[in-house]
């Protein structure tokens, strides 16, 4: 019997105001369709086999996304944006050319899948990095058709072990399985402003006023983050996100903050209209396991003991009552 062909789909979530809570409700309206759901909660997404949900919901794949999508907006009042398709690499290539609200699928047949890869720039196949992008661009290499139609050894020459799989993948050809899995264990904190923010001293102010928070809660819960991962959310409702990992796993203000404010940077909102901004400690492990690299610089000693005593001080007055001054908003 010849197997059923795959429809694997990516889903990226766009919520108003993200907290883990919401990222699981979610995921429980992927796994109503179908068991095999892979979460990604860094870039609020998921990857999903609809093989074979799409014969027990008799839909088609167009059908079935628009089912899911109408069923997070409705139930959780979360736009999403997908992308369908005959594996993964195409999957998540569709979806990341979808803006939100929308959904884009490919179809299963060779003329179809080359229409979709071809034209796309090379950056733009997964395991294709900038460096290895500007590395092809130098032979004249510069999109995914060009990737498929030079010859393999060609390829090896200019991206080393990786040349393969690149070669496989412009040709659409991918046969990773989803593999269904639990959300790893995070901790967020997130604002949502009450108009577009467009002043960058607020932006890090709200920054390091969640690493504030996020720092507090994993004390308070005896964890660890091993990274970090900042969500800023535009007027336009699109998001941009970027990740961290920490140089080693940690629940120290200061640690997380200097994390917190190099990825801020990185972004370079400037006078970006924003509406709201996320931070998400992630790959949370117990503090117990945790190993502290020790140094001979005593103003360690002395932030850590100072958050001890903050912690102190917030465990019997509340939350809020002392912080990192640049937290606050300054008044006259």
């Amino acid at each position: 019997m010849t197997p059923r062909p795959r429809t694997i789909m990516r889903i990226h979530f766009h919520p108003a105001e993200p907290t883990d809570e919401l990222y699981e409700q979610l995921l429980a309206v992927l796994e109503g369709i179908t068991p095999r759901v892979e979460p990604h909660p860094s870039d609020w997404a998921a990857d999903v086999d609809l093989t074979g949900a799409l014969r027990y919901w008799a839909q088609d794949a167009a059908g079935l996304v628009g089912v899911i999508r109408l069923r997070a907006i409705a139930l959780h009042g979360v736009q999403s944006s997908a992308g369908a398709g005959p594996n993964r690499t195409i999957a998540a290539m569709a979806a990341a050319v979808t803006a939100p609200g929308a959904a884009t699928i490919v179809g299963h047949g060779p003329y179809e899948i080359a229409a979709f890869l071809r034209p796309q720039p090379a950056v733009a196949l997964p395991g294709v990095g900038p460096a290895s992008a500007r590395s092809l661009a130098r032979y004249g290499i510069t999109t995914v058709g060009d990737i498929a139609d030079t010859p393999p050894a060609t390829l090896q020459r200019i991206l080393g072990t990786v040349a393969r799989q690149a070669h496989d993948r412009a040709h659409g050809q991918d046969d990773r399985s989803v593999v269904p899995a639990v959300a790893p264990k995070t901790i967020s904190a997130s604002r949502r402003f009450d108009r577009d923010e467009l002043d960058p001293d607020q932006h890090h102010r709200t920054v390091l006023g969640l690493i504030e928070q996020l720092g507090a809660r994993l004390r308070d819960e005896q964890s660890v983050a091993q990274a970090v991962t900042l969500t800023v959310t535009y007027a336009d409702r699109t998001s941009t996100t970027r990740t961290r990992t920490l140089i080693e796993p940690t629940a120290h203000t200061p640690d997380l903050g200097a994390t917190g404010r190099e990825l801020l940077a990185l972004l370079g909102l400037q006078r970006a209209r924003v509406r709201a901004i996320s931070l998400r400690a992630e790959r949370l492990i117990p503090a117990e396991q945790a190993v502290h690299q020790l140094t001979l610089d005593t103003r360690d000693d002395k932030a850590r003991d100072l958050e001890a005593a903050l912690d102190l001080a917030r465990a019997r007055y509340g939350p809020g009552v002392a912080g990192a001054a640049a937290a606050y908003r300054h008044t006259a």
